[in-house]
């Protein structure tokens, strides 16, 4: 019988260093713009060596997570309206719409959703949770922002344990929330979208704490189908 049991390789220092601080860059608790800690405070509060930590920020630098800026320090990529990024260039060379994007859009979170229900652990699910809470204080306080929103997705795409999911979602809505924002702003600002929004995060999550992968991509395509017909209503 052949279980196809590969030898488990012990995992480089410098590996887990990287890891570590590109998980905080994926799910938002270092967000675009943030100063890093100096490499030496890095080194000490993962316990490690600065050549290790000094390797694990050249591997994020080289991704285009981070940007190292002379005598300044070491800061997570923001959005560059002039430069913008590899999904802006697409956009602008196949003249591509918004519509087009929102469409691939649908493929990609729909899966994700999928996937996040067969594969999330405890540390996904507490980011999604975190995610909810910060929406309802945003929602308490009479606002909607992005930075929550975007925090959700993005979790769900960590959760969905693809490395090429997580980067194109991030480049995703980098694209969405700073290079177009203006054009979906507008969903932010209807008390009745809020409701509705938060109500459709709602049942994501519920379906991906449940397990149910079927469910899950439904509830994601109800989500992302309904800011669809936003834009597109509002183009008409």
């Amino acid at each position: 019988m052949d279980l196809s049991i590969k030898p488990i390789k012990p995992k480089k220092i410098s590996d887990q260093a990287f890891d570590q601080i590109r998980e905080l860059i994926y799910r938002g608790k270092l967000k675009p713009g943030d100063k890093m800690l100096a490499e030496r405070e890095l080194a000490l509060a993962m316990q490690v060596s600065r050549s290790t930590v000094r390797d694990a920020i050249q591997r994020l630098v080289t991704m285009g997570l981070v940007v190292q800026k002379q005598g300044h320090g070491t800061f997570v990529t923001a959005f560059d309206s002039k430069e913008g990024t590899t999904l802006f260039k697409m956009m602008q060379s196949q003249d591509a719409t918004i519509d087009d994007l929102l469409e691939v859009r649908m493929g990609l979170e729909c899966n994700a959703a999928a996937l996040a229900a067969r594969r999330a652990d405890r540390d996904d699910i507490k980011a999604m949770d975190l995610a909810i809470e910060e929406m309802k204080k945003e929602i308490d306080s009479g606002r909607l922002g992005t930075a929550a929103d975007t925090s959700f997705h993005m979790a769900i795409a960590y959760a969905a344990k693809n490395p090429l999911q997580i980067m194109i979602m991030r480049d995703f809505y980098d694209y969405l929330f700073h290079g177009i924002r203006t054009s979906l702003e507008d969903l932010y600002m209807d008390g009745e979208n809020i409701d509705t929004i938060f109500k459709q995060h709602l049942n994501i999550i519920d379906a991906i704490k449940a397990r149910d992968s079927d469910r899950a991509q439904g509830a994601m395509n109800t989500h992302i189908g309904f800011v669809v017909q936003f834009y597109r209503k509002r183009t008409l």
